[in-house]
């Protein structure tokens, strides 16, 4: 027999971190990794757009390491260092950085801000970056009020947001979509 996805023990508005510790389902840590997932998901939904298989899977490589950093804010600060939960390195972040040159290498000087459009995968790639902001504010908020959190995971948040910005401009490119430049009202 399959096991059941539904445990019921989230009933009463509660759910549990990583070592046991009980929060209400709104608590700024189940905030955070819940806002990873989503940003996981649009990440799929993004490498499901396109078709250039180096930057599928850059995407796959977000992917796991966003597991990473889902499992980190899903732990009890005060357990963690008694578990194994996989770590990110600076070497992720230096990836990211490599990669937004790699792009940026073959794109045209931005001379506008730009507006999100053009095609579905640019908008959606739009729309990850967006979210990737708001999971590194969530963090960054959690921090100011002191609860842990891994450094490195927000600065691997914003570079991941500068990487979905030239990723979705690179998309663009590839698929010979002109950018939507912002123009201001006069």
């Amino acid at each position: 027999m399959a096991q059941k996805i539904y445990t019921k023990t989230g009933d009463l508005g509660k759910t549990s971190l990583i070592g046991g510790t009980k929060v209400p389902k709104s608590h700024i840590r189940i905030e955070s990794y819940g806002t990873i997932d989503e940003l996981n998901s649009f990440i799929g939904l993004v490498s499901d757009s396109i078709q250039h298989q180096h930057t599928k899977d850059i995407l796959k490589e977000i992917q796991d390491r966003l597991f990473t950093i889902g499992s980190s804010l899903a732990c009890d600060p005060d357990k963690e260092p008694l578990m194994k939960i996989p770590d990110l390195k600076e070497t992720d972040i230096f990836l990211l950085e490599k990669e937004i040159d790699a792009m940026n290498d073959v794109l045209p000087v931005m001379k506008n801000f730009i507006l999100p459009g053009g095609h579905i995968s640019i908008s959606s790639t739009h729309i990850a970056r967006c979210v990737c902001r708001r999971s590194e504010r969530i963090c960054v908020n959690m921090q100011e009020n002191e609860m842990f959190v891994e450094p490195l995971v927000i600065k691997y948040l914003n570079r991941l947001s500068d990487y979905l910005f030239v990723l979705a401009r690179y998309i663009g490119h590839i698929l010979s979509v002109e950018e939507i430049a912002w123009r201001a009202r006069v």
